[in-house]
């Protein structure tokens, strides 16, 4: 935050400063307040703000000269002028400026020198736009990943600790409102993977056009695929715990499993957790040296979990033959517990992976043909370079 506070301030003076010399109005200040709208947290949002700011004074500019050439100032102008720019604001997609192009407008229509005016505020909108991009070329706004990345930790140990919960309650006797407090806890889950997601998409726009992130595109796909599996495994939960809860009102004061099935669904839960833990810091430990460790160890505890999976299927088996009431709920447990270690398996997820970046690498060459052209033909060059044995000597 204090970086940002200073970054911002220095952005807003600078314009100020150069905005004095070649503006013609005696206190440009619509040059430190574009520097300061254009300045954000990442160079990507830095960027596109700043272009979509310079499109919105352009705008509403021109909007102006052509009202006051036509009609001049008044009541019913004015209103037809703030329609009429809100609606150019639309079409030319400025987004959060579409506000932007109406005051522009209204600002240059109520001189008296309509001209000078509105070449005034686009000069000093561009440089105001021009010092804020220029300042995080200069001062690079920091890379938000590790930040993601502790947030999807943190969201991983969550699903953790309920599992737990749930487990210890398994082989008790526990009222359905009990059961049902589980339930709830699952579904405020879904708004903390909100907070997740506002912090990923954070770090995938640091990731952007960043010259000190090599793999950005990998590390956006990395995080989002991980994300989302988590994201699944919440919702698979949440199910998990509605059937929880129908067991223990289809069982009321009973066990809400049997004694040796109690145990085997407890100690599978706890399994699950750990996997789950093990998998976030996978994600995050996808480009350093923990990962071949950390994939080693989801494996092994995703193993165990199947096993035990197996053994507590048999055991359900004998109490369905005993008991056949609740066999649909007890098979749903079952049924819900094999797709969370599906889910986590380490193969799916590297073909999840694989489809992920092939579908943006698609997307990409199909936004911007051009350039991906480009970057084929200077990858050929620099292979051709190495091939020739000029590329290992040092001069």
């Amino acid at each position: 935050m204090v970086v940002q506070t200073l970054r911002s301030a220095t952005a807003a003076t600078i314009a100020y400063v150069i905005a004095l010399r070649l503006s013609p109005e005696p206190a440009p200040l619509t040059a430190p307040l574009t520097a300061l709208l254009v300045v954000q947290v990442t160079f990507y949002a830095t960027l596109t703000n700043g272009i979509r700011r310079v499109n919105a004074v352009v705008a509403g500019v021109l909007v102006a000269i052509a009202f006051s050439v036509l009609v001049g100032l008044t009541w019913w102008s004015l209103a037809l002028l703030i329609v009429a720019s809100l609606a150019v604001g639309h079409l030319v997609r400025v987004d959060e400026y579409v506000a932007e192009v109406a005051i522009s407008a209204m600002l240059v229509l109520g001189v008296t020198t309509v001209g000078f005016t509105a070449w005034a505020r686009i000069v000093e909108t561009l440089i105001g736009a021009v010092v804020g991009t220029a300042c995080n070329l200069l001062l690079p706004p920091p890379v938000w990943v590790d930040k993601a990345g502790r947030s999807i930790e943190d969201l991983a140990r969550r699903v953790r600790q309920l599992m737990l919960r749930m487990g210890e309650e398994a082989a008790d006797r526990i009222p359905w409102e009990r059961a049902a407090e589980r339930l709830h806890e699952a579904r405020r889950l879904d708004q903390y993977i909100a907070e997740v997601d506002a912090s990923l998409r954070q770090a995938e726009d640091s990731l952007r056009l960043n010259p000190r992130v090599k793999e950005g595109l990998l590390h956006r796909v990395v995080l989002r695929t991980g994300l989302d599996t988590l994201e699944i495994c919440t919702v698979v939960l949440r199910v998990l715990a509605r059937s929880f809860t129908d067991l223990a009102k289809a069982r009321e004061s009973d066990h809400l499993f049997p004694s040796p099935a109690g145990a085997t669904v407890e100690e599978l839960l706890s399994e699950i957790g750990d996997a789950v833990v093990s998998f976030g810091v996978l994600v995050t430990a996808h480009l350093s040296a923990d990962a071949e460790s950390a994939e080693s160890r989801l494996a092994a505890e995703l193993h165990t979990a199947a096993g035990t999976r197996d053994r507590l299927a048999e055991q359900l088996r004998e109490e369905v033959r005993a008991d056949w009431a609740n066999w649909q709920l007890l098979g749903a447990v079952l049924t819900e517990t094999t797709r969370i270690i599906d889910e986590l398996d380490t193969e799916h997820r590297t073909h999840r992976l694989l489809e992920e970046l092939d579908r943006v690498s698609r997307e990409q060459r199909a936004k911007l043909p051009r350039m991906t052209r480009l970057r084929e033909r200077l990858g050929v060059q620099e292979e051709l370079w190495r091939r020739s044995g000029f590329g290992d000597r040092t001069w």
